[in-house]
């Protein structure tokens, strides 16, 4: 795929990177747009592009700029049955906000300007040109073309549009007035980076903060208004907090299945406020009172100017209540937190993971439990840290945080995988050597897909000799073997007492490495809360 541009990108300050397979380089680019906010770009030749337009799913999902371009059919070759050929341009239409043929050189120059402007304004997302020429040939013709970079459009959001000054002045005072209000903060916050702007008004109005998986890190687990991640994968006590609130201030967030518990936490009929910079997004799961329709921190910003003294009203019952909340939570998962049991809790890990990540240090994790273990279970309390998450491609953890550490070559980041997840793509070892991507891998190693084995023991009445295990199970695998060999250090820990100084010595090495800490296959989170029958909080 366009191998001439290659060649002619050395001496330009551009990292190529090859990686193993098509998916993989698709969330490579996701995870370094996540983690920088730019662009992040993938290839792949017109056999691979099915390849990649799955890779895709997930950078749509968390509405991630990604710039993705393929060869496609030449046309004297169409209905011909060209070896390998498959016509795959509809397949992006699903996985892309723009989807896009270039059939001839002189739409180059244009249709690149187009991708970066659809990738990057309103709500970012992930775009495709499929270029003519099984590798891309359309570009290898001779053409007079005018240079043109569109800077404004090198990152999200390329605009910072305000909301009207009446709906802020508005919003300001129906939070003011609530007994009760919350606030949940999503992925919009983290592109936004709105998240001081989060903090401040919260702080200036008394106002407790959850967050979705996607802006964890947007208000430190230690600040006193954190209420913590809300939602499916969540803290009981955030999901709690929401459904005893009298106004739910949701900003750039979808308010979808995930953040709201399959839309039963806010309870239908709360009270609700959107902040949103897609206009399609305000009142699609929740009616909403009030609608501010602009960019998170620059509207935040706005409020913060219109908040007069004395917004916050007494809310101390309130906030008490919220820490009360949290304590109840915090004493409940205690004893698997700091368990010393052997085989581990995931707990544990994750309690170890967070003693050890410095400030600035990022975490990325997968989904499934992955997601909820480092979403609950980690707390972020010094500067800078924050969670990068699969948006639901169980696979993405591992090659997405290659792309995080080459956006943040200077910043600690750790992978948090199962071993269900990190077999998707255990290949690209051997692509963080090669390239010298000093990553942290800690995998979760259950020898198990064991979010799955509740629903095959149900599926089976009830299964204490674990007849389910071939559905569910693997082979015991030592992952630090396997690093070794693939150029990388491995590390294998089955002690609770033996992680600290393997995350110690993981950070400082200087190459990959994968620490393979072994974990109790039934090992399982807690139940989402979300006030009904069976809970059990």
């Amino acid at each position: 795929m366009l191998l001439e541009s290659l060649v002619e990108m050395e001496g330009w300050g551009i990292r190529r990177i090859m990686t193993h397979g098509e998916k993989a380089a698709a969330y490579m680019a996701d995870g370094f747009a996540r983690a920088s906010g730019r662009p992040g770009v993938c290839l792949a030749q017109h056999v691979g592009g099915s390849n990649l337009a799955a890779g895709l799913k997930d950078a749509y999902l968390a509405g991630s700029p990604v710039i993705a371009m393929t060869g496609g059919p030449a046309p004297l070759a169409r209905h011909r049955h060209a070896y390998q050929e498959l016509e795959d341009f509809s397949q992006f239409e699903q996985t892309t906000k723009f989807n896009a043929h270039v059939d001839d050189v002189a739409r180059l120059p244009d249709m690149l300007r187009q991708a970066f402007r659809e990738a990057t304004t309103g709500a970012p997302g992930p775009v495709h040109l499929q270029m003519r020429g099984h590798h891309a040939e359309v570009a290898h013709a001779e053409a007079d073309l005018n240079l043109l970079v569109e800077e404004r459009y090198r990152r999200v959001p390329a605009f910072r549009p305000a909301a009207e000054a009446s709906q802020v002045a508005a919003a300001v005072k129906l939070l003011s007035a609530a007994e009760r209000p919350i606030i949940v903060a999503g992925g919009g916050v983290a592109w936004s980076r709105a998240g001081a702007e989060v903090v401040a008004l919260a702080e200036k109005l008394a106002i407790p903060v959850a967050t979705s998986l996607n802006a964890k890190g947007s208000i430190l687990d230690a600040h006193p208004l954190s209420a913590g991640v809300v939602g499916t994968y969540s803290r009981t006590c955030a999901n709690r907090a929401v459904s005893e609130a009298d106004l739910v201030f949701f900003i750039g967030s979808h308010t979808g299945g995930q953040v709201t518990a399959r839309w039963q936490v806010p309870r239908a009929g709360t009270r609700v406020m959107h902040l949103d910079i897609d206009a399609r997004e305000i009142g699609r799961n929740y009616p909403t009172e009030l609608a501010l329709l602009g960019d998170a921190r620059t509207v935040l910003r706005q409020m913060l100017e219109a908040a007069g003294p004395g917004a916050a009203g007494n809310r101390a019952q309130w906030l008490a209540r919220v820490r009360t909340l949290d304590e109840e939570w915090r004493a409940s998962v205690a004893a698997n937190f700091n368990s010393d049991a052997v085989p581990m809790r995931p707990e544990r890990v994750c309690r170890e993971i967070m003693r050890a990540l410095p400030e600035g240090g990022v975490l990325v994790c997968d989904t499934g439990h992955s997601g909820i273990w480092a979403g609950t279970m980690v707390d972020f309390t010094k500067p800078g840290q924050r969670l990068i998450r699969c948006a639901g491609s169980l696979g993405w953890g591992f090659p997405g945080a290659l792309g995080v550490k080459c956006a943040l070559p200077d910043k600690p980041v750790v992978c948090f995988a199962g071993d269900g997840g990190l077999y998707y793509h255990l290949g690209e070892l051997e692509t963080a050597a090669r390239y010298g991507i000093n990553l942290v891998v800690v995998v979760n190693n259950n020898s198990a897909l064991n979010q799955e084995i509740p629903h095959f023991d149900k599926a089976y009445g009830g299964d204490p000799n674990e007849r389910g295990r071939e559905m569910w199970g693997f082979s015991q695998v030592n992952f630090a073997r396997v690093a070794e060999a693939l150029g990388c250090i491995g590390m294998r820990v089955e002690k609770p007492a033996e992680l600290p100084s393997a995350l110690e010595q993981a950070f400082a090495a200087g190459r990959p490495v994968v620490i393979d800490a072994v974990t109790d296959h039934r090992a399982f989170s807690q139940k989402t809360w979300t006030g009904g029958a069976g809970d059990g909080h």
